[in-house]
């Protein structure tokens, strides 16, 4: 057998970049245990890479951060409700304005029907604008006899089977920045400029009610057809109506990355992560005592945490004692993963027992990281079926026991590809050979995300 593997010229706790911002704690997450790191190849370019990203302008901005953490305070107390949805893993190579237009597109579709399911002000958040880095199951993979590192997303390494691909190359993150620097720009460009203009979106839901496989939800878009009619009627001003808040959300995974972009904001004298306004630590780095649960724990920015069907009510109430010991709204959010198997059975003495503590989180579902198959054809993939009774099975659990329901987490797209089985306009598997394009996890298609908003607004409705 072969075997190539890039070998690391250093290792992550050799170096002692404090990036621009200075403030007690910081860096303590260098001397606790840490998984999911890259082992970088070149400790010159690793320098030159975090010296510049610390001193370049923030990607957002403290005030943002603040208008967010207030838009979740509202959302937990049911006052509101927090749509985040993008890629698995964005791509340098897929930041085009047209795949950047589809995305922010289908979720401002999804938005408005949520909206009206719920009466409630959706929070638009999107996995984008930072969604580069990736954890990975093993460190390396193995093809034909070689062995090269695992891709670890765009941010760490390529997706081609190369050793010079799939080297740790830490410039890298110098064209994560400037590639997020670009999508968030055109993000705002979009939601600021009419695009996002309520009734062309209402007109793009309609063209997908009028596909004879989604005709059971042309009620429902009738019926928000006639509330915009009724709002015209009455004078509603349209021109508020044509832009909207977006947020931008990722997994703060790579730690390096996200200590670089950290800045103190000239207002309060507290540190901001300014890579994105919503932040979140994955089910396999929210170790208590370890680095990610530190690092994020001494940043400003609201924060999520991936609960899977592992996880204790201990574990939960450890958690927030850690993230949230002020238990000040709208900080935290636990993003549930469970799979539909274990939703209604796992999730309740979690909820009962943060309930009882008296703390106020923000309840979301993540249906997708859960329900994670194979295809007989051997595509890793999801049921439609089953992202959708983990969703039921989320609602049912809150109804159950008087919590709210606050949140839908997706990992989708605007394209027209085949990646997840089943829908109305169903998938199968032998559309993957022609239309999967994740480098990653399989994601919903623009019709399965319509769909999916359809669904969630009658639970919405009835709730």
């Amino acid at each position: 057998m072969t075997e190539l593997s890039a070998k690391p010229a250093f290792s992550l706790s050799s170096t002692a970049q404090s990036g621009a911002a200075n403030y007690p704690g910081l860096d303590d997450w260098r001397d606790l245990p840490v998984s999911q790191q890259p082992s970088w190849q070149d400790k010159d370019v690793f320098d030159a890479s975090v010296g510049e990203l610390s001193v370049l302008p923030p990607l957002v901005f403290a005030g943002e951060v603040d208008v967010l953490r207030e838009r979740l305070a509202a959302a937990a107390e049911g006052k509101a409700f927090l749509l985040q949805g993008g890629d698995c893993a964005e791509t340098f190579e897929a930041a085009t304005a047209d795949k950047i237009s589809a995305r922010v597109k289908t979720i401002l579709q999804m938005a408005v029907v949520l909206t009206y399911g719920a009466a409630m002000p959706v929070i638009k958040m999107g996995r984008m604008a930072g969604q580069f880095a990736k954890p990975r199951s093993s460190n390396d993979e193995t093809r034909d006899g070689v062995t090269l590192p695992a891709y670890r997303g765009d941010i760490v390494n390529g997706y081609e089977f190369t050793p010079e691909s799939r080297g740790h190359d830490a410039a890298r993150m110098l064209k994560a920045y400037h590639t997020s620097a670009s999508t968030l720009n055109l993000i705002r460009a979009f939601t600021q400029g009419g695009f996002a203009d309520l009734r062309s979106v209402h007109q793009w839901n309609k063209g997908f009610t009028e596909n004879p496989a989604h005709a059971r939800y042309e009620s429902l878009a009738r019926d928000i057809d006639r509330a915009i009619k009724f709002m015209a009627s009455c004078g509603a001003d349209f021109e508020a109506l044509k832009r909207v808040e977006f947020f931008a959300s990722h997994e703060a995974l790579l730690l390096d990355y996200e200590r670089a972009l950290t800045r103190i904001d000239s207002r309060t004298g507290f540190p901001y992560d300014t890579s994105a306004h919503f932040l979140w630590i994955g089910e396999r780095t929210r170790e208590l005592d370890h680095a990610h649960v530190d690092f994020l724990s001494r940043v400003r920015n609201p924060i999520g945490v991936k609960l899977g069907p592992s996880t204790t009510g201990d574990d939960a109430l450890r958690l927030i004692d850690k993230l949230d010991p002020e238990r000040e709204p709208g900080r935290l959010t636990f993003i549930t993963r469970m799979g539909a198997g274990n939703i209604r059975e796992k999730l309740p003495a979690i909820v009962e027992k943060v309930t009882a503590s008296g703390a106020k989180v923000l309840w979301v579902t993540d249906p997708m990281h859960g329900n994670t198959v194979t295809s007989p054809n051997g595509y890793k993939t999801r049921n439609f079926d089953d992202v959708i009774d983990e969703v039921r099975g989320f609602f049912e659990v809150h109804h159950a026991l008087g919590t709210v329901p606050g949140g839908l987490h997706v990992e989708m797209t605007g394209d027209d590809v085949a990646e997840c089985l089943g829908g109305a306009d169903p998938v199968d598997q032998e559309s993957f050979l022609d239309k999967y394009e994740s480098v990653c996890d399989p994601r919903l298609n623009h019709m399965q995300s319509l769909e999916m908003a359809f669904l969630v607004a009658g639970a919405l409705a009835k709730h």
